[in-house]
């Protein structure tokens, strides 16, 4: 007979098992439910994942982070977007926004204004007409306002920070709330009659029993994989970078409030300024570089030389068949990765914390919860996963191995029926729960160089005339509200 939930056991720490046990102590607080997390200070967590996108206020706000507080505690910087550099040629650049293009309330049609302007003869640049975008560049920032008139309420943002110092700083707010930290690694497991797992073992002989189990053990999968064959989906064949090299370097003197992606031989290099320090970071593909040869390519076009020894990642891009089998549910690392380009990887750790909230079971055994978690999260990343494609496959004027075997390698059927859709209609094809929405696509798409053949025939309500002179008086608002905006420079380090 199926037995109260009443007990969850977390393996693993780091920013995914420490993200997991802030969430449950906080939505579980009065159930009476008691949350243990077991790791070990030996073992080494990833800790790259040190920018965001604007999903993470929701998260933060779940558990009550004081952002200000939050921001003294990890090093944080504010983050305005994404700046692609050489991913249409050396000399190339755009920019992907956080926040909306054009006038407020104006986001689903902006897309069609721009199309219809530039097919009659208009070469204005897309970023003209994102105050984010703006601001960014001219190193300005201010936060969104709720007003849905202002221009202020299209502005977005992020964060970078040091994901070891969120991990020590949720740790800190979690054992606050009762969570029960135990040192050690898991020796063995064991298994109830029905295959689900009832207690860790440590080394040292402790055992830890559980009702349900969380796996942050990373890569590794050592229960989801290891125990319960979850199974593994290799996406290697459309995402080709399998290693990264990641290194710190001195703080900049001026912030810049964005994060960097520039195109290399074998793959790509991150650039995400702290306070207290600058990560970088080589994505790359063995096959096209060796790994001696692509740390040499990043300390070389670091702007300062590296404060600490680089390290070296290595992954498989994919996910598991299942992330939650049994009564143990897969979070983070330990479910699938994609890879750093776009700063996913925190945003699918809250996603499947936010998912086990809205689908956490009263009693054990539970496998129509398990099949709806496995079915929305198996759709999320795999959209996911085709705006990161998109990436690779629309890159122009780059002529090494790497990038000629994306340009021409077949793309999920998903992916290009969005593209096809966007170049032949202007519309892009979105389900309302997507990650990445209509701004987001129309940036990729343009700073890749698809360009849309026709759009809405609503705006024929409209002169082309209007259309223009609608357009230019967005310029001028985002013009003259991004040159008022406090100076980057202005603002002090938080306290």
């Amino acid at each position: 007979m199926a037995e109260p939930v009443r007990r969850v056991v977390i393996l693993g720490g780091g920013t995914a098992g420490w993200m997991t046990a802030a969430a449950l102590s906080k939505a579980l607080a009065r159930s009476g439910t008691e949350i243990t997390l077991v790791e070990s200070e030996e073992i080494g967590t990833v800790g790259v994942g040190e920018a965001t996108i604007p999903t993470i206020h929701w998260f933060n706000s779940l558990i009550g982070l004081d952002e200000a507080q939050f921001m003294a505690d990890t090093g944080a910087t504010h983050k305005l977007g994404i700046e692609f550099r050489g991913w249409q040629g050396d000399e190339s650049a755009y920019f992907h926004p956080f926040g909306t293009y054009g006038a407020p309330g104006d986001a689903a049609m902006m897309a069609h204004r721009l199309t219809r302007a530039r097919l009659g003869g208009d070469a204005t640049s897309i970023e003209d007409y994102s105050l984010t975008t703006q601001a960014a560049r001219a190193r300005r920032f201010a936060k969104p306002v709720n007003d849905p008139r202002s221009l202020l309420s299209t502005l977005g943002y992020a964060f970078h920070f040091d994901a070891a110092l969120y991990a020590r700083h949720l740790r800190g707010l979690s054992e606050s709330r009762g969570v029960i930290r135990i040192e050690g690694r898991v020796a063995r497991v064991e298994r109830q009659e029905n295959g689900d797992i009832r207690a860790l073992v440590t080394e040292t002989g402790q055992t830890v029993p559980g009702d349900l189990f969380i796996d942050c053990s990373g890569f590794r999968g050592l229960l989801i994989e290891q125990e319960m064959a979850a199974g593994y989906e290799d996406w290697s064949h459309w995402l080709p970078c399998d290693a990264a090299w990641a290194a710190p370097s001195a703080p900049e003197i001026e912030r810049t409030p964005y994060t960097q992606a520039i195109a290399q031989e074998a793959g790509w290099r991150w650039r995400i300024p702290l306070q207290h320090r600058v990560g970088n970071g080589y994505v790359f593909a063995t096959r096209f570089q060796s790994p001696d040869a692509a740390c040499d390519t990043l300390v070389k076009a670091m702007d300062a030389a590296p404060t600490a020894e680089p390290r070296l990642i290595r992954f498989t891009p994919g996910r598991r068949r299942k992330s939650w089998v049994g009564n143990v549910v897969a979070i983070g690392l330990a479910s699938g990765f994609i890879e750093p380009l776009e700063s996913t990887s925190i945003h699918l750790i809250q996603s499947g914390i936010g998912k086990l909230l809205s689908l956490f079971p009263r009693r054990t055994g539970s496998a129509l919860l398990a099949e709806q978690y496995n079915r929305i999260a198996a759709r999320e990343i795999e959209e996911v996963r085709d705006f990161v494609i998109l990436h690779y496959h629309l890159t122009r004027g780059r002529s090494e191995p790497l990038w000629r075997q994306c340009q021409a390698m077949p793309i999920p059927e998903t992916l290009a029926y969005r593209i096809d859709q966007f170049r032949h209609s202007g519309r892009i094809m979105l389900s309302p729960d997507e990650l990445f929405r209509d701004a987001s696509w129309l940036a990729v798409l343009t700073g890749q160089g698809v360009r849309a053949e026709d759009y809405n025939p609503l705006l024929d309500t409209m002169s082309d005339a209007d259309n223009a002179a609608q357009l230019a008086s967005v310029r001028r608002a985002i013009r003259d509200t991004a040159a008022k905006l406090p100076a980057i420079g202005a603002l002090r380090p938080t306290t």
